[in-house]
């Protein structure tokens, strides 16, 4: 009998995006036959839409054994909370922002327990992703998870938080051009084996977005568009058993400058940038990049915040240090000259940099 290598992958059951869907909550996870429930929130939003969701709940039938707000990432808290819950959870539930989602997915992973991710920002694919950033030893590292069982995004909430965070989504989802790019420069210097289906999954879900027509980045075919290419991205990186797919230089210059900055941007802001002057560095797509971001108002968001090119020469000097065993462009010492070359003399990057 032949032996051959088969893949075995993790995909979200529930995928709602859509208005409204907090109001759905209870017949969804009922739907999954779940009765005993945990959730955490972020900061604040139990005032904003925790007694809809318990409400919601409630309805279905579904009993919520413990609920509380929670503004923590120590990975000691976490795993506190996590031999903490009742016996009896037949799930974690993590509704707000990065912070919240991130805890309660580790939550869920330590005790083996389906999550559900409910995202009140598009600002990162982090909400479908199958790793939690928390602070270990005082320092933010990306620990392994597992993909959230269940992905509840409501479109009307989406909406009201402030718009920088979708800029950042904008600049997440954006930077898979780039990271893709990178992934093949690896495979072509023998470091690693692209993973040809979850290449085509990343590829084809930021083509669909950033070929989404819009009026406004409020409308909402367009958050559909954006929530659901993050969620495809998170999938990618599930069949590649690594972020490879959606994370290459851009990510690690990103990463970089966390470390370097007192008060960093949001993430997928600083990615959004190094996914432009990325592209350049590759001489890739950067035109495509160029449109996307002029057209959703990102690159006027940007030139807002007073950002340094010092910062970002010293962030691509450290990036490779970064994840020293993967080897993007910016891990040979030409194409990071060529990177910090660009940050004086592109036209665009000059002007948000205030050159």
């Amino acid at each position: 009998m032949s032996k051959f290598n088969a893949s075995h992958i993790a995909i979200p059951t529930i995928l709602k995006v859509e208005p409204n869907a907090l109001d759905n909550i209870g017949a969804y996870l009922s739907g999954c036959s779940f009765q005993k429930v945990v959730i955490y929130f972020g900061n604040g939003l139990i005032d904003m839409f925790g007694y809809k969701v318990l409400e919601a709940l409630r309805e279905s039938g579904i009993e919520v054994l413990e609920y509380c707000e929670l503004d923590t990432v120590n990975i000691d808290d976490i795993i506190n909370l996590a031999f903490g819950l009742p016996n009896a959870t037949q799930a974690v539930i993590g509704l707000g922002g990065g912070k919240v989602i991130d805890a309660a997915k580790y939550i869920g992973f330590l005790r083996k327990l389906p999550f559900i991710s409910v995202p009140t920002s598009a600002s990162s694919d982090g909400f479908s992703s199958a790793s939690a950033s928390l602070i270990v030893n005082g320092r933010r590292n990306s620990v392994p998870a597992r993909l959230a069982f269940g992905i509840i995004a409501d479109t009307t909430v989406i909406k009201s938080a402030p718009q920088k965070f979708l800029y950042s989504g904008i600049g997440d989802m954006v930077s898979k051009i780039t990271a893709l790019y990178d992934w093949r420069f690896e495979e072509a210097n023998g470091v690693t084996q692209v993973n040809d289906f979850a290449l085509m999954i990343a590829k084809k879900a930021v083509n669909s977005f950033v070929r989404t027509p819009f009026e406004s980045i409020q409308d909402n075919l367009f958050l559909k568009e954006l929530l659901d290419s993050l969620a495809m991205s998170g999938i990618a990186n599930e069949i590649a058993g690594s972020s490879a797919p959606t994370s290459g230089s851009e990510h690690l210059i990103s990463h970089a400058l966390d470390k370097i900055l007192e008060t960093p941007q949001l993430h997928g802001i600083q990615v959004g940038v190094a996914t432009y002057l990325m592209s350049r560095v590759h001489d890739h797509r950067w035109q495509r990049v160029n449109t996307v971001f002029t057209e959703t108002g990102f690159w006027d968001y940007v030139a807002t915040l007073n950002l340094s090119v010092e910062d970002y020469v010293k962030a691509i000097d450290l990036a490779p240090s970064i994840k020293p065993f993967r080897h993007t462009y910016l891990h040979e010492e030409q194409y990071r000259g060529l990177a910090k070359k660009l940050l004086t003399e592109d036209v665009m990057l000059k002007k948000i940099f205030h050159i």
